[in-house]
């Protein structure tokens, strides 16, 4: 997720094209042209992808974003949300294409009362999610002191002792402000510390991380084991967004210490891009290689 709530995407033109031919036919010959050079071994890797990345083609249609997806190669799904679609009916649609949803994005906001909490574990079941993660604090929400950082991690573990107690695990994702100073304390180390790891597990999201002038590993060994989804998404030299192989960051480090961060899932994502496609099938080759190493 991130700070941004628009991003270029797809240029106008090329929507009104999309809606005059199909996007299934659009997408299909897009994507088929674009993963013709990715190899039989990466493409049996399980590559997973956030679907922020592609919100604007997921307004537009759900079921062709993901076909596309799927042949781009990619065989899990991190969602962030369903743009008005029976959860029922994509699940169906995921069944068909071989697709999975390990996890998917939930607001705080969407989780205020017992009603909201139970409709959103509803969906989870439906869909086969094993994690809901808490994706960002809007700055109005935000604390100003550590105090509000411990009664969001108090209030992290009762919403995740609800969801364990129906299966699933409750994941928070980080941007770049929980890793600010305040007085000698840092948020993030304060919800790490104060929250039970049986109950919240913590998504990493890579370049936030290093956008806060932090090594990932460095976390990995102080909290082994707790990192059970990242976030894979590059930095160019200006410290904004690229493709994933295609920036700064040191994936190979990241990787090779997978283990011991615990991780089971890695998302590829870019929060704002000009090629969509081009964005999601350089990244599957990236992680799938990355993956084929590590």
């Amino acid at each position: 997720m991130s700070q941004h709530n628009k991003m270029p995407g797809l240029s106008r033109r090329r929507f009104m094209q999309m809606s005059a031919t199909g996007m299934g036919a659009l997408f299909g010959a897009t994507a088929c042209s674009s993963a013709s050079n990715v190899t039989t071994a990466a493409k049996e890797n399980r590559v997973g992808l956030q679907l922020y990345t592609l919100r604007s083609m997921m307004e537009k249609s759900v079921p062709d974003t993901l076909k596309l997806v799927a042949s781009v190669g990619y065989k899990e799904l991190e969602f962030a949300g369903f743009y008005d679609n029976d959860p029922k009916e994509v699940k169906a649609l995921m069944d068909e294409l071989g697709l999975t949803a390990p996890s998917s994005h939930v607001l705080l906001r969407l989780m205020s009362t017992d009603a909201d909490i139970e409709k959103q574990i509803e969906i989870a079941k439906i869909m086969g999610h094993k994690y809901v993660v808490v994706p960002y604090i809007f700055p109005e929400d935000r604390s100003k002191d550590i105090a509000g950082y411990q009664r969001l991690a108090e209030r992290l573990n009762k919403l995740g002792e609800t969801f364990k107690a129906n299966g699933i695990q409750l994941a928070y994702h980080n941007h770049d402000f929980e890793f600010e100073n305040m007085n000698g304390q840092v948020p993030y180390d304060i919800l790490l510390d104060e929250c039970d790891a049986d109950l919240l597990a913590m998504e990493l999201d890579l370049y936030w991380t290093v956008k806060a002038g932090l090594n990932p590993v460095d976390y990995f060994k102080r909290n082994p084991g707790r990192f059970k989804l990242w976030h894979v998404k590059d930095m160019d030299t200006q410290g904004e967004f690229a493709d994933v192989g295609k920036g700064t960051i040191n994936f190979d480090d990241i990787f090779a210490n997978g283990k011991l961060a615990g991780i089971e899932h890695k998302f590829v994502e870019r929060d704002k891009t000009d090629d969509l496609v081009q964005t999601i099938s350089q990244g599957y080759l990236a992680v799938s290689r990355l993956n084929d190493k590590y």
